[in-house]
């Protein structure tokens, strides 16, 4: 094998390890934008780490909202819409791993 085939193969190697510019999604950004004291850009990346692996992006849509209009939470909470009580089980599930494990970095 050829050394620059060599320093190819190893260039190939590494690349997935190479850092790669996080985007910040809907909650991330809705977080960030908010009025809350606690917030921070290590909790709002957090925030949106624990949705991305629980809720759908039309669900994060939905929860985004909650940062700037906390009222809106209630409403779907006690709608009889069931797709509305269908959200609030898998956002109540978000919640109690967000707090789980972002809770540390509340200040």
């Amino acid at each position: 094998m050829t050394k620059g085939l060599c320093v190819a193969l190893v260039a190939l190697m590494l690349l997935p390890a190479a850092p790669v510019a996080v985007q910040a999604g809907l909650m991330d950004k809705a977080c960030l934008k908010s009025d809350r004291r606690q917030k921070s850009r290590p909790l709002c990346n957090c925030i949106q780490q624990v949705a991305n692996q629980t809720l759908s992006v039309k669900d994060q849509r939905i929860a985004a909202t909650f940062f700037n209009d906390p009222h809106r939470s209630q409403e779907i909470r006690q709608s009889d819409n069931r797709a509305h009580e269908k959200f609030w089980l898998r956002y109540k599930d978000f919640g109690g791993i967000a707090a789980a494990s972002c809770g540390h970095l509340v200040k």
